[in-house]
């Protein structure tokens, strides 16, 4: 069956599901936050095939949120990099680990993994904020319109 592609689409989250619609593509972006660079890494971490884990690292190095460079020329070894874009897209991984630690779990049992600020130890729980206001956003409160 083929993929129907939304990369065209006007609506943004219609191109960012294009972009991570396949389930390895968020994992291979948190190995990257993790610190994985390298291939082997990767793999070892996740138990990918290599053929999947190389078309995933070569889309995410083609869309830019990867940047993929030689760190040994004989045989030739890669490792990658998170761009800014990369980097960007924390974020989204942050809002996809709010709601699933909040909706995941049956009642009475919760995440194993916790998020802790590096400075200070205290434990940290992702929102969506709007930027303008520093508001958590709401659906209530939102709509969708053409661009004025």
């Amino acid at each position: 069956m083929r993929r129907t592609r939304f990369d065209s689409s006007e609506c943004p989250i219609a191109r960012t599901t294009d972009l991570i619609g396949d389930w390895w593509t968020p994992i291979v972006m948190r190995e990257a936050f993790i610190g994985r660079r390298r291939f082997e890494q990767f793999q070892t971490a996740l138990g990918v095939s290599r053929g999947v884990l190389t078309q995933r690292l070569t889309r995410l190095v083609d869309e830019g949120l990867l940047e993929k460079r030689c760190y040994e020329e004989r045989p030739p070894r890669y490792e990658y990099l998170l761009t800014d874009k990369g980097r960007s897209f924390y974020s989204v991984l942050m809002a996809m680990w709010r709601w699933g630690d909040d909706w995941l779990w049956e009642d009475g049992e919760e995440s194993a993994l916790e998020l802790y600020d590096r400075e200070t130890g205290a434990r940290v729980r992702p929102i969506v904020i709007d930027e303008n206001t520093g508001k958590p956003i709401d659906v209530r409160g939102i709509m969708v319109g053409a661009r004025k």
